[in-house]
Formats: structure tokens, sequence, C-alpha cells
């Protein structure tokens, strides 16, 4: 089967000289596709099973060695005691099949994205997962950063304040109309600022969509591209931003709507247990993960408002407009208010 974006040939050779185990020919399969990095199965004639990463098609080649950084973070992580695919190496020559790449073990388990798979889940086995989420998250927190091998990642310090600055450019490039709730979040985000108490591993899309799931347990965190270093309460933000609780907005379409997941407040109790931290500004983080999130889709917005993405799939312009306002929104209401 032809993958767009695989040279079957071109990498089944780089297989066959980098892992002296493989018995050609690979079969493919594509796993993701579309503007996200992407994932292939490769299944050699032993039934041996990894999986190729690599950036989407079309994807600036300045960017592409995302790929070379991740494959780092990953081998990193994969030290200590974080669940991560255990990886193979990485291919910097795009001659190859167009990118750089690189390989890792495919992990089996489930990849919890529609709320039918959640159902599946026990009600026993929905809290075991909710635990091991917070336990794996508590984990990566306190990894030591130093040796792992990933100190010299990123600056470690000032975290929240470097990501205003450049969350802020980004806002202030794309905006294509005023939502006062937009700048008043800003003003508030600086005058509110916490002070960032240590410094750790940072995923940066921690939610349980990215983890692949298997007997109550993650067995593997997945999409680090994000990942730097920083404050960890960052992570826990955005995790409780993506935790919704059944009969909120949206939970009828949401993995975690179907019930007997944990409720943030446990998801709270549990991280604070754990890893011994204060969470008493827990809901400026939130807040803080809404309104970048916001800046996020308001560049989707202009992007595709000024047709300049080039991608032939349609877009709803209002509702992404409202979307910007609605996380706005939602950012204040975390600032000023309760969890």
């Amino acid at each position: 089967m032809d993958i767009p974006g695989i040279d079957s040939d071109k990498v089944s050779t780089w297989f066959a000289n980098n892992l002296p185990d493989i018995e050609l020919p690979i079969e493919f399969s594509a796993l993701t596709g579309g503007r996200s990095n992407l994932s292939c199965k490769c299944v050699d004639q032993r039934g041996a099973a990894y999986v190729l990463r690599r950036p989407p098609l079309g994807h600036a080649l300045e960017s592409a060695h995302d790929m070379v950084r991740e494959h780092r973070i990953v081998s990193a992580v994969g030290k200590g005691t974080v669940p991560v695919p255990k990886t193979y190496g990485v291919c910097e020559d795009v001659s190859i099949t167009g990118a750089p790449f690189y390989v890792m073990d495919y992990v089996d388990g489930v990849v919890l994205i529609e709320p039918d798979e959640s159902e599946k889940l026990s009600l026993e086995e929905r809290v075991n997962v909710s635990q091991h989420l917070v336990e794996v998250l508590a984990a990566l927190h306190a990894t030591d950063i130093d040796a792992i091998g990933l100190g010299d990642l990123a600056r470690k310090e000032a975290y929240i304040a470097r990501q205003l600055k450049r969350w802020t450019r980004q806002w202030e490039a794309t905006k294509t109309h005023e939502i006062p709730e937009m700048d008043e979040a800003i003003r508030l985000l600086h005058e509110r600022m916490p002070e960032q108490i240590g410094a750790s591993v940072v995923h940066g899309d921690y939610r349980l969509g990215n983890m692949i799931v298997a007997d109550s347990r993650i067995q593997a965190v997945l999409d680090w591209e994000l990942c730097t270093l920083g404050d960890p309460l960052a992570d826990l933000g955005y995790l409780l931003n993506t935790w919704v609780e059944p009969g909120e907005p949206l939970s009828d379409i949401h993995i975690l709507g179907v019930g007997g997941f944990w409720t943030r407040d446990q998801v709270c109790d549990a991280y604070a247990q754990v890893t011994g931290k204060d969470l008493s500004h827990i809901n400026y983080y939130r807040g803080f993960s809404s309104w970048r999130m916001a800046a996020i889709d308001q560049g989707v917005y202009k992007r595709y408002a000024e047709e300049a993405t080039g991608d032939v799939e349609e877009m709803d312009l209002e509702e992404k407009k409202e979307t910007v306002l609605r996380r706005a929104t939602t950012a204040m209401e975390q600032l000023t208010g309760g969890r």
C-alpha cells in the first residue's frame, strides 16, 4: 500500500541498515494524516511492529527538524518512569522520504478519541485510567531534567512570562477584530502571575486523547512536539481545561462525557497529594491555557479568512470566530472566578 509521504523502498532500506533484526518486506499503513505530524505503522515479516513519525506533507523544511527534537525528547523521557514508546533511530536525510523522520515501537492499546471508545471501559477502568494519568503526569514533573539529558532543551525559568510574550505577539499579529476579553486577559495574566516554583519537563499537550490506554493504564504518552522546560502547573492547567465532566457543554461528544472518570477536583487533589505542590493558583494556569488557545485559534481563523492555507478543507469561519471569543471569555472567568 502506498502511503503519501513514505517512499516505501527507501524507507525499507533505511530500516534494514539501522534495525539489524528487521525482515523485509515491510507493510506500511497510515495511522494519522492531515496537518498534524504523520504516523505510519510499519510491520515486518516477523510481525514486529514499529511507528514511523514524520512532518505533515507540505511541511516547511526549516521546521522539519522538529522530528529530530521530538526523537531526542521521547528517547530521553524513556530513561525515566514515564511510559513512552522505545525509539530506534532518527533519520535527518531528507532524500529518503522528503523529510526527517524517526522510528519507535508500536504500542498496543487504544487512543480514546470518540465517546464510544470510552464507553467500552468499565467504571472501574475509568477510575484506574484517571488515577494513572495523574500519576504519570506527576512522574514526568518529578523527572530530573539534567539526569535524562534535557537540561539544555530550553530555558527553565520565567516560563509563563516567556509564553505570554510569544503568544501576545501571535495575537497582535493575527488580530482581525477587537476582542476586549483577550486584551483584559493579557493584563490580568501579567498582573496576577504566580511565582514559578521549580522547573520540569512540560509536555505541552497533556490530555487523555494523547495517550495509548490498555489494561486500565496509560501504556504510552504521545505527541511531544510542544514539549519544553518550565512551570509544571502549566501542564496541569491545560489538562484540567480538557477534562470535561458530564452535563457540561460539549460533554455529549467528549471522551470524558460518558461519566465514571474522576472529576477535576479529584484530579487536582490527587496531583497535589503526590507532588506536594500548592494548587491555590491553578485557576491562573487554566486561564492562561484558555487565553493561549484563543490566540492559537485566532491565528488559524486569520489564515483561513485570508485563504492563505492552500488547504482544500472548508472551515466554518463564524464558528471559529466564536471559538476564539468563547476561549477568551473562559479565560476571563477562570482568572477571576472559581475552578
